[in-house]
This record gives C-alpha cells, structure tokens and sequence, in this order.
C-alpha cells in the first residue's frame, strides 16, 4: 500500500514516520479521538462530517456503536456525555489504508493532488476501554473503523487552522470484543 501512495504521491513518504509508516492524518486523527473520548467529550461532534443524505436515502455520517445505529454527530456526543460512564481508551495498535486517492467533495478541490489530502482513507483501531472508575474497572477489547473524509472547512482556510481537523468521520463502526 505505502508503495502505492508513493507513486500516485511522492511526497507520501517524506511525510511519513519510518518506524510506523503511517500516514500522519491517521496517527492525529487516533491520538485525537481517544483523547476526546477519555477527557473532552464536549468535542466529540467537531469530529464528524456534516449530516449529508446521499442519492439513495442514506445519512451520512453513518455511525454504529456496538451494533447500535446513532443518528448523527449530535447523537453520539450525547451518548457519550450523558449515558456513558466515563472511560479510559487505551489504542493498541491502528493502520489505516487508502480507500479512494481521487476523492473530490464539495469545497475539496483546495488541496492539490500531490499533497495526499483528496483522498478517504480506512482507520483501523484495535485497543481496551475501561467504563467507569478506570482502577476498578475491568478492561474489555474494541475494534473500531473509520472512514475519514476531507473536511471542506480546512480545504478552504489553504492552510492548517488549530481548530479546524483536516479530516472528518463519515463512517464509524465501533465493538466490543471481548
């Protein structure tokens, strides 16, 4: 895959970490979400894309949470701060892999190609959460997957603003496992 990218990129790997060939969109991406999740849960919105209905009558952002369908990102910031005990989300690993390198939104086209903005890219997180007192609390296994989209506000700004994230949620399938 990282072969790929650097084809249709070539600037790909330079932005790249050597040890985790990850693209850095998912390593912030990962670092940020569970972040918000444990401690700032009143952010848990600002992670999605804006509801959108597609052709075929379905909503987007599409949002399952151990086999239950959330309505929106409204939704699932309410789940968290008002049912859910807290919690303590530890990411075990994640990779993450392309899914379209020609992904063209509206208010999208501000990146050129060779950044590696214009695409949708699959997150894939495996991990323990802890709810409720995290020393008391038995740990469970999650799997969890994205689809992460460009956000069109900061494809607008042209430049990386603090409180704009360059990629949003669009698909979220989240499990406990164990």
């Amino acid at each position: 895959m990282v072969n790929i990218l650097a084809r249709f990129y070539p600037s790909f790997l330079q932005n790249m970490s050597a040890d985790s060939r990850q693209h850095p969109a998912a390593t912030y991406f990962v670092e940020s979400y569970y972040t918000a999740l444990n401690a700032h849960r009143n952010t848990i919105a600002s992670f999605y894309m804006a509801s959108a209905e597609m052709p075929s009558g379905k909503t987007l952002p599409s949002i399952s949470f151990n086999g239950n369908q959330i309505l929106d990102a409204e939704a699932m910031q309410t789940l968290f701060k008002q049912e859910m005990p807290p919690s303590h989300y530890e990411v075990q690993c994640y990779d993450c892999h392309v899914v379209n390198p020609n992904y063209v939104a509206e208010g999208t086209q501000g990146w050129p190609a060779e950044t590696g903005k214009n695409m949708t890219i699959l997150v894939a997180v495996s991990g323990y959460v802890k709810y409720g007192n995290p020393k008391e609390a038995k740990p469970r296994g999650f799997s969890e997957s994205f689809v992460l989209v460009p956000n069109p506000a900061a494809a607008a700004s042209k430049k990386r603003v603090k409180n704009i994230k360059e990629w949003l949620i669009q698909t979220q399938n989240f499990r406990i496992v164990v």
